[in-house]
């Protein structure tokens, strides 16, 4: 979400804004308030919001639309040699801190820092070259750069050894604890380079680019590579959402999928949700073809659905095609695609093209904040709307 900034602000607007009986505070105190919520209590904040909306006649839920669409993480474009430089960079910073604090018991830090930093632009000239030389050269240039990463590795698995036996450790109680700290981080880390070192080699050596656990960033492993069939984004890296629609823009349910699920197996639930939450069964329901199966289209004229409005693209049956052509089938495909722009809005406006918060929990509270703020506008724009004139 994007947040106007009280030092920014004109003198007059923040005299006659207050937020608690205060001053409108600065875009970094409401940035530490939106990290202090937790997922589960925007859902329930959201879950008012439509309630109110309800309430308000913005919403009836006559109609329903779906769609899913990719809000990345912020990570950089992975790739194999930059994975492992993260690894060594990250494990050498780490074992630097435990020697500042500890001195020089134990193993001595040695820093390969330098020499994997010319291995990983080694490997960067060996795959802008062309022809069958250049291909040796890439696999002896990964080479190196995974024997230097194993070395880095067993060393940080010793610093942890250390730490946990004794070996290094602080006479002051604060010092020993962020030695226990960063034992902790060396412990999370070295399985993940671990599993990087191990993807390497089997796509470099072995052709297998399908290895399990994959692991996209070391700093948001959860990361996820989903292909749309986007012609300019053929690979996003990030997390599979869904946004479900009524009447006048309201996003009715979002979803962060932990694993990307098949878009046909989400429509049923978003029918289910929409009744638990609007209290009825839509008569329409719009989606485009990816939602699309004969049980789907089956079950949901069951539940009571008058228009199911999803296109089979590989029909054979020219009833179904005369179907797909009626008018209010077209008028039903017409109004679906406003979801493609209300996915647009929310990323353009509210930021959710890419996530700015770490971890699985952070996606979910950034999903969370950006569609609360987007329904709040939508809202208001209906409401005004409402108003006599």
């Amino acid at each position: 979400m994007r947040y106007w900034s009280a030092k920014c602000a004109p003198i007059s607007c923040i005299a006659t804004s207050h937020v608690g009986g205060g001053k409108v505070p600065d875009a970094k105190t409401m940035g530490r308030w939106g990290m202090a919520v937790e997922p589960q209590v925007l859902e329930r904040i959201h879950a008012r919001i439509v309630t109110i909306a309800r309430e308000r006649g913005v919403v009836a839920g006559r109609r329903m639309r779906v769609d899913t669409t990719v809000v990345e993480t912020n990570i950089h474009y992975p790739t194999d040699s930059s994975l492992l430089g993260d690894g060594v960079k990250v494990l050498t910073r780490t074992m630097k801190k435990i020697t500042k604090i500890a001195g020089a018991a134990g193993t001595e830090l040695r820093d390969r820092s330098r020499s994997v930093q010319l291995k990983l632009l080694e490997i960067a000239r060996a795959a802008r070259a062309k022809g069958g030389q250049s291909q040796e050269k890439l696999k002896s240039a990964y080479s190196k750069l995974l024997h230097a990463t194993s070395r880095v590795v067993g060393q940080a698995k010793r610093f942890a050894e250390e730490i946990a036996a004794g070996v290094k450790q602080s006479r002051f109680l604060l010092k020993q604890m962020a030695l226990e700290g960063l034992r902790e981080e060396l412990e999370t880390m070295v399985p993940l380079v671990k599993q990087v070192t191990k993807q390497t080699r089997a796509r470099i050596f072995r052709g297998d680019t399908r290895t399990p656990g994959k692991i996209l960033s070391l700093f948001e492993p959860s990361t996820e590579l989903i292909r749309k069939g986007k012609a300019a984004k053929p690979n996003e890296f990030g997390k599979m959402v869904k946004l479900q629609e009524a009447e006048n823009q309201i996003v009715v349910d979002y979803v962060v999928y932990a694993q990307r699920p098949n878009d046909a197996d989400l429509l049923i639930p978003a029918i289910e949700t929409h009744r638990a939450k609007l209290g009825r069964t839509p008569y329409l329901v719009a989606a485009d073809a990816g939602f699309y199966s004969a049980k789907n289209e089956a079950t949901a004229k069951a539940k009571g659905v008058k228009r199911v409005c999803i296109p089979n693209r590989s029909t054979k049956s020219k009833e179904r095609r005369r179907e797909q052509k009626k008018r209010w089938f077209r008028n039903g495909q017409k109004w679906r695609t406003g979801c493609e722009g209300r996915i647009s809005v929310v990323k353009r406006r509210h930021g959710l093209n890419r996530c700015r918060y770490r971890g699985e929990v952070g996606m979910q509270r950034w999903v969370g904040l950006g569609v609360i703020a987007d329904n709040l506008v939508n809202i208001g724009r209906a409401l005004q709307k409402q108003a006599p004139q």
